[in-house]
């Protein structure tokens, strides 16, 4: 490893390691792309330990097509099915014991993650109450930064139907869900 990319990644530590320090929430977010990173477990949960994030975002790609100009390696098949990062998701929280599986969203192939203390009195509260932030945010201003405030003092409950495991699998029910017409199975992963 060179020198440059040593205290590159140095940083980048002590960037991970300072994330959480001013109470406000924080956010991983890993994009998982079959043959390249899916089977980096026990250094995400490294990267965790080392952060202590309020949240992880695991999304499976996104395959946006290819210029036929430029060499891509990246095709449909390293698309990941939801139950492939579910599946990867559900591992990764087996060596993290402060975090559990909160919601998801199916139709974008993305789940999240989240720390324990968002999980209060039985259900989650992943969501923010932005009425609540700006008023804590114009205190914030008003009194010279001597008010603070965290994460946990404008947190919004999760909705039913975005939580894990819900018969919607993230759909909100008031918004209409289209579905092909010609009834074929879609084999892209998504």
């Amino acid at each position: 490893m060179s020198n440059v990319m040593l205290i590159i990644l140095t940083v980048l530590f002590e960037i991970l390691k300072k994330s959480n320090v001013q109470g406000q929430r924080t956010v991983y977010r890993l994009t998982l792309v079959k043959a390249w990173n899916i089977d980096e477990m026990q250094n995400y949960a490294s990267l965790v330990a080392l952060g202590k994030p309020d949240f992880i975002e695991v999304k499976g790609v996104t395959y946006c097509g290819g210029d036929s100009s430029k060499p891509n390696s990246l095709t449909m098949a390293n698309v990941p099915w939801h139950e492939e990062v579910t599946s990867f998701v559900e591992q990764l929280i087996d060596l993290l014991p402060d975090y559990a599986l909160a919601s998801e969203h199916e139709h974008s192939n993305c789940l999240l993650i989240a720390h324990r203390k968002f999980f209060m009195d039985g259900k989650w509260r992943t969501w923010i109450d932005y009425t609540k932030f700006h008023n804590l945010m114009r205190y914030h201003y008003e009194t010279k930064g001597e008010s603070s405030f965290s994460a946990m003092d404008y947190v919004a409950d999760t909705p039913s139907w975005a939580t894990f495991g819900s018969v919607e699998r993230g759909f909100d029910p008031s918004e209409k869900r289209w579905h092909r017409k010609n009834g074929t199975k879609d084999i892209s992963g998504c």
